[in-house]
């Protein structure tokens, strides 16, 4: 269903729609741990550290393509705040034809340096064999990946929030059946985890078509309407798409980047740090996740608003939302330190209290500092909503550069200690660097708006 956020009470808006994109994003993280549940209980702490090992790789490669296609949506859902129909038709082909592209070249260039990757990240030689063909095999169907990020994105953008929450419960539903027969069944090990990621992703794509199709005409296009015409049109549309997807892919690539040199550092420790950490990351992106959700909601609500050029709107909702993400980021931050540990060792099954400590001391470090990384979620979607790049993307370069830094260098001084200190610096970095975008941003746009109006 359409909703037109543009009307009505901001929180409320922003609150409906949250609530679909949580329960989805739980299915999401479900969805990415499911294997590493299923491997780490059936196949034991090597083939669940391989997986561990490379996650941060396989979470760059989607990073690039959420960002990629989340930017695409952001024409779209302003365009549908304009009430700009053919600009909606406009925008979801562009957003196809260069969704596609983008994702074949860069499937290519991928998989001719996924040696040299998992060299520079220091994967141990225990489990290069499965973390190699795990990653191998995500490459391999990255399409699938592009083309369900991408119609999920262009649904959120026109405000329907529950169907992409559906078919993600039907997918995740399905990953966790065929990734325990390839598993149990085929004996395929690792590999027979990343298969089943592909092929329940493809059935996500085939259901979002098939929605789309007898649910959304106002996506309907014609046989002769995708036919490419290289001219004027074309090219200006392509541009308007690329100029917010590419710096939307650059800021999540770079993300994935300080993860990955995150996780070359916790290689160099061995396999048991490198299965508390890879635990509990994925238990603390789950207990993050109502406030990235709100963020999300935040991004379309902020997107239709900015087309119709409501900026009291806009503003009224970041307010409200932001203080939703302080309460949320205390409550989670209590929730993990008191109950974080027993969550892990239900996570991973039989392992040793050495892993479980080491994922505690983790949890103890990071949740202290969950409000910069709440702020964080509602500042970098309000400036991409209005179409703002500059910002989330110094953002992102500070909290690489910070990131690597202290990883590199606390590590190297305090041990995995120190390392668990990167992130929570990188976090006061990037957010800090957003609020102030915003303020600037914000002021800026309505001045542009006024100076129209009088001229």
């Amino acid at each position: 269903m359409i909703t037109d956020m543009t009307q009505g009470n901001p929180l409320k808006h922003i609150l409906l729609f949250s609530i679909p994109l949580l329960i989805g994003n739980i299915f999401q993280q479900l969805y990415n741990i499911a294997d590493l549940v299923i491997v780490g209980r059936t196949l034991g702490v090597e083939p669940f550290a391989a997986v561990g090992a490379v996650a941060p790789l396989f979470f760059l490669i989607t990073f690039i393509i959420v960002g990629l296609t989340n930017g695409f949506a952001v024409i779209t859902g302003q365009r549908y705040g304009a009430k700009d129909i053919q600009g909606v038709k406009d925008s979801f082909i562009v957003s196809t034809i260069l969704s596609t592209f983008t994702t074949i070249i860069f499937s290519v260039v991928f998989t001719l340096f996924i040696n040299p990757i998992l060299h520079w990240m220091n994967v141990p030689e225990n489990i290069y064999h499965n973390a190699f063909w795990y990653v191998e095999i995500i490459v391999l169907g990255l399409i699938v990946t592009t083309w369900y990020n991408m119609l999920s994105s262009i649904i959120r953008a026109l405000g329907d929030s529950k169907t992409p929450l559906y078919f993600l419960i039907a997918a995740s539903v399905l990953n966790i059946i065929l990734a325990l027969v390839f598993i149990q069944i085929f004996h395929l090990g690792v590999p027979g985890s990343a298969i089943a990621v592909i092929l329940s992703q493809a059935v996500s794509v085939i259901l979002c078509l098939f929605f789309i199709k007898y649910k959304f005409p106002i996506l309907h296009i014609k046989r002769n309407e995708w036919r490419i015409k290289f001219d004027k049109a074309f090219y200006d549309s392509a541009y308007s798409h690329l100029r917010v997807g590419v710096p939307m892919a650059i800021q999540f690539s770079i993300i994935g980047i300080g993860i990955i040199i995150i996780q070359s550092v916790c290689n160099t420790f061995g396999s048991d740090v490198i299965a508390a950490v890879t635990a509990a990351l994925r238990i603390e992106q789950i207990a993050t996740l109502p406030m990235m959700s709100f963020g999300v909601a935040l991004a379309a609500y902020v997107a239709q608003n900015f087309g119709a050029r409501k900026f009291k709107r806009i503003r009224l909702g970041i307010i409200k939302t932001s203080t939703i993400n302080i309460i949320l980021s205390i409550v989670m931050a209590f929730v993990m330190r008191f109950w974080g540990t027993n969550i892990i060792a239900a996570f991973m099954g039989t392992t040793t209290n050495e892993i479980i400590n080491i994922a505690h001391q983790y949890l103890l470090i990071s949740t202290i500092f969950y409000f910069f990384l709440g702020q964080i979620f509602i500042y970098r979607n309000a400036l991409q909503g209005m179409g703002e790049t500059l910002f989330p993307l110094l953002a992102c370069v500070a909290e690489l550069v910070v990131r690597s830094f202290a990883a590199v260098y606390l590590a190297v001084k305090f041990g995995y200690i120190g390392m668990f200190y990167s992130g929570p610096i990188a976090w006061i970095s990037a957010s800090t660097i957003l609020f102030s975008g915003y303020l600037g941003s914000i002021k800026h746009i309505i001045f542009k708006v006024k100076e129209k109006l009088h001229t």
